[in-house]
């Protein structure tokens, strides 16, 4: 087996250099770091982790649990997490809850029992019951995409998502909207809606609960199914706001199938900036969320922690959406 001490007599460095080069350490100098590299390479030389562990005391595995990675906007935050771990030498533990408070008891107990370094965990729906044990946990946690009534007792990294919705609606009564319907995951999203209702209440007018469409699943599919129901009113609406991009495209869809145009009948916005949202026809309004900033600086914050062998303290990092004016939107027709 290749060793640490082979690779420092190749590259004709110290074992200590190769190690920081293995950790990511950014105290190695780029000339340096390539010597390594290149030596590395030659030997086909792979880190002993156990050995690692047991010599530093650490595990130098982060776990992350989310809802789920099939919504776009949980792969990004996943993906942009494991960036920054492999840059400074972590390795990422990944668990789903899929919606099941059950599912989400039982990952927290697993990772919480298999020594990692920290835990990281997105998203509010499946988690509130649980937050008690995770403040006697002996390592850094870090909450983050955490939408609904952030807790005072553990460090939470999350979107301004009341002000996602209300920058929605702020650009639909700019553009005249006056007769919105409103598709959303309502029991997950309610913070956007009245951010949204917030915006018409500024322009004068009071959004009504029957212009609401509630949906069981933020997806594309139950975005169209609304959008159905909404179009049958009798009052047809001028504008429709989806609570993420993966219903807001649906609803696009069952305008167009409907022989509607938009923007020209109705326009639609959503929320999110998804992949799929530039490339929509028309491409897509929308809210963008920050979640690769806030995935990097969760992860920031969990490494600080472990750095420094101590928890992190209890804080509220609110991180700010942004419009993102596509083809989507429009003024209403005369």
């Amino acid at each position: 087996m290749v060793t640490m001490d082979d690779v420092a007599r190749r590259a004709g460095v110290t074992k200590a250099t190769v190690s920081n080069v293995v950790r990511g350490r950014s105290v190695v100098s780029a000339q340096t770091r390539a010597k390594v590299e290149a030596a590395i390479a030659e030997l086909g030389y792979r880190p002993n982790l156990v050995a690692r562990g047991l010599a530093t005391g650490t595990t130098m595995t982060i776990g992350f649990i989310v809802p789920t990675i099939a919504n776009p906007f949980y792969s990004s935050v996943v993906e942009e997490v494991e960036t920054v771990l492999q840059e400074h030498g972590y390795h990422l533990l990944l668990a789903t809850t899929r919606g099941d408070n059950d599912r989400a008891r039982r990952h927290l107990t697993t990772l919480s029992s298999r020594s990692v370094d920290a835990l990281l965990v997105a998203g509010d729906c499946d988690l509130n019951e649980h937050l008690p044990p995770l403040e006697q946990l002996g390592v850094p946690v870090a909450l983050c995409a955490w939408e609904t009534d952030p807790p005072s007792t553990l460090p939470v990294v999350t979107i301004d998502y009341e002000k996602a919705g209300y920058l929605a609606g702020r650009h639909l009564t700019k553009l005249g909207h006056r007769r919105p319907v409103v598709i959303a995951d309502v029991s997950r999203h309610h913070v956007r809606v009245a951010g949204l209702r917030r915006a018409f209440a500024e322009a004068g007018i009071t959004l009504p609960g029957e212009v609401v469409f509630p949906v069981q699943e933020a997806t594309t599919e139950s975005g169209y199914a609304a959008a159905v129901r909404a179009l049958a009113a009798p009052d047809r609406p001028t504008c429709v706001f989806a609570s993420t991009d993966a219903i807001a495209l649906g609803v696009m869809a069952a305008v167009q199938h409907h022989g509607m145009r938009v923007p020209g009948d109705i326009s639609v916005v959503g929320i999110d900036d998804i992949p799929q949202a530039v490339h929509a026809h028309p491409p897509l309004t929308t809210v963008a969320l920050p979640q690769r900033r806030m995935a990097r600086e969760a992860v920031q914050m969990l490494l600080q922690g472990i750095s420094h062998k101590r928890r992190v303290p209890p804080d509220l990092c609110l991180l700010s959406p942004e419009v993102v004016v596509r083809e989507s939107s429009a003024p209403p027709a005369a």
